[in-house]
């Protein structure tokens, strides 16, 4: 397997390019689709095109079973200016794959190539090309578009690439891997009055900066310390002249947790902290806060089957001693779905750019081990599940 693996990505890491040269935002992976629906067919793979919107499933099929599992890709790049000096960056201005999904395609159609042509497994493997990952839900998008009434799976597993981990490095745990993502945009609302007459007006740029400082003790002294949570204000607006006070000021932010009862402690303490201090400096403040991606949260089973499918590779497999702040909408599917999602290292010398950095570019030198381990996922899963 591994020596056909390395062969058939060779080819991918080409695909991979083209795609990271012409990268497309959520809902506009109209090239891209087109690119891996037109590969799928040339391989013989039953294909179905616009789930979810921009979004491609495969089918490939073997044996007499009716078990199934989704391997899924992100497909949507980053509203970013490249900066990375790759002979096939961005030719699209303003976005890039500045987080590696070009590579997670390429990785998964190479997948799909080998399980087409050699057919090592019983039942059903859906190629799961999502769009939108990127804040936009695509995950969900596809969910209520049909996606596991048309395409039943029993297991769902997903890879990411990850600056954090060494090259070829494979790591997942059981329970929360990524955070639950929330977003709160506040408006502050007051008298405006010239800055060297504050009391004739309400002083909207403190009242704003005390709620900034008191959303910052929330973590600290709302929740279990043993529970991890992150509050972040992110965007600060008010104000255009040196000695005038805004009747406005607006703040943008940011939390997140992987667990739902912290996730309500927080939302509640920060609605409480913005009305009693708008109340206290007399200024008005509304508060809009939209839960948009759920935690990650990995069935136990399927992390340790993907540590040892990862092991059956010959893949160093890491138990992951703590989850990421940062989300993902695979989230919407394990919510479904039991699965796992897996990290798979990707630094070295020359890849040492964090996820979302301009100058960003997907190592493919990781493309035959993510592309093994899909492999692997897929023919060692549906030969368990098929058994009795």
């Amino acid at each position: 397997m591994k020596h056909h693996i390395a062969e058939l990505a060779a080819e991918m890491s080409a695909v991979r390019r083209d795609i990271h040269q012409h990268p497309e935002l959520a809902f506009k992976e109209g090239r891209t689709a087109a690119v891996v629906a037109r590969l799928l067919r040339q391989w013989g793979i039953s294909v179905h095109e616009g789930v979810g919107r921009t979004g491609v499933v495969g089918v490939v099929s073997a044996g007499d079973s009716d078990r199934a599992i989704g391997l899924r890709a992100d497909m949507d790049a980053l509203p970013i200016q490249e900066t990375s000096s790759a002979a096939h960056s961005s030719v699209n201005a303003g976005v890039a794959h500045s987080c590696g999904h070009d590579g997670h395609t390429a990785m998964l159609l190479c997948a799909a190539r080998y399980l087409a042509e050699t057919k090592r497994f019983n039942g059903r493997v859906h190629l799961i090309f999502q769009p939108a990952e990127e804040g936009e839900a695509g995950a969900l998008a596809m969910i209520e578009d049909g996606l596991f009434e048309r395409f039943p799976c029993d297991e769902v597993y997903a890879l990411h690439n990850w600056p954090s981990l060494p090259v070829g490095v494979i790591a997942t745990r059981p329970g929360p891997i990524m955070a639950a993502a929330d977003r709160f945009d506040i408006t502050v609302c007051g008298g405006a009055t010239h800055a060297a007459q504050p009391h004739r007006g309400a002083d909207t740029i403190l009242c704003a900066a005390n709620i900034i400082t008191s959303a910052n003790t929330l973590v600290a002294r709302r929740i279990d310390p043993a529970a991890n949570a992150v509050v972040s204000v992110t965007c600060v607006h008010g104000g255009s002249s040196h000695n005038a006070l805004p009747a406005n000021v607006r703040l943008t932010g940011t939390v997140r947790t992987f667990d739902p009862l912290v996730q309500d402690i927080l939302e509640g303490a920060l609605r409480q902290c913005v009305k009693h201090i708008a109340g206290a400096f007399g200024c008005t403040a509304t508060i809009e806060y939209k839960r948009y991606y759920p935690a990650t949260i990995n069935d136990a089973g399927s992390a340790q089957f993907a540590l040892d499918a990862a092991r059956a590779i010959s893949a160093q497999a890491l138990l992951a001693e703590a989850p990421a702040a940062t989300s993902e909408d695979f989230a919407f599917m394990l919510q479904r779905v039991r699965g796992a999602y897996i990290w798979l290292g990707s630094n070295d010398v020359a890849h040492d750019r964090p996820l979302h950095d301009p100058a960003f570019d997907f190592n493919d030198e990781i493309l035959p081990i993510g592309a093994a381990l899909l492999v692997s996922l897929a023919e060692l899963r549906l030969k368990a599940l098929g058994k009795p």
